[in-house]
């Protein structure tokens, strides 16, 4: 009999203020993979993006999780089972 694993689930979320990182730091305990839209918050404020960004970069490097930009707009939060490629990474 196959051990039946609990799903990992993908969610996307519109980062508008620094409110949501609360409920994006849940997530990521558990183990959800975060598609972050972050272009509301840079068009109102840069500076409270970056803060944001460098938060939620803390929380995910706490929660063993791996964190990529994904474009212009868009961040990636991962779990700790799931890591993004990334140029920088040597594949040979």
């Amino acid at each position: 009999m196959q051990k039946q694993e609990s799903p990992t689930y993908l969610k996307a979320i519109t980062i508008r203020d620094t409110s949501d990182v609360h409920s994006i730091k849940e997530d990521i305990k558990k183990g959800m993979i975060l598609i972050l839209r972050v272009t509301p918050l840079a068009q109102k404020d840069v500076e409270q993006l970056r803060k944001v960004v460098e938060e939620l970069y803390s929380i995910a490097k706490t929660a063993d999780a791996d964190i990529a930009r994904l474009g212009e707009e868009r961040i990636i939060v991962a779990p700790s089972n799931i890591r993004i490629w990334k140029p920088e990474y040597d594949l040979k």
